[in-house]
């Protein structure tokens, strides 16, 4: 499994507006991708903003080009996305899972 991590940053006012485009559309755009396995949004308050990490899954390096295309490497950042962050990796990084264990309750 690969854990794919890109980061972000949005002002106070535009955050929630960048959680509920993750919430709406790109969380329901991996989930319909073969190879998908789940995503999260973390979310800090830093330096009077807020900074976010994406983090998805993936079963191959193959089933990510699906969603970020041949360069894997390359951020896929919608335009809507683009409006509300004041800044973005152009990039994403990609590690290959080690350990899995998620307990939710």
């Amino acid at each position: 499994m690969i854990a794919r991590k890109w980061c972000a940053a949005a002002s106070k006012a535009d955050a929630e507006l960048y959680v509920r485009h993750f919430e709406r559309k790109v969380a329901p755009a991996l989930k319909a991708l073969p190879g998908h396995h789940g995503a999260w949004l973390l979310r800090r308050d830093r330096h009077g903003g807020v900074e976010f990490v994406a983090l998805t899954l993936w079963s191959s390096r193959d089933s990510i080009k699906a969603f970020a295309g041949d360069d894997i490497g390359k951020a896929h950042v919608e335009p809507e996305a683009r409006a509300v962050l004041t800044k973005f990796d152009d990039t994403a990084e990609h590690y290959e899972v080690a350990v899995a264990a998620l307990w939710m309750s």
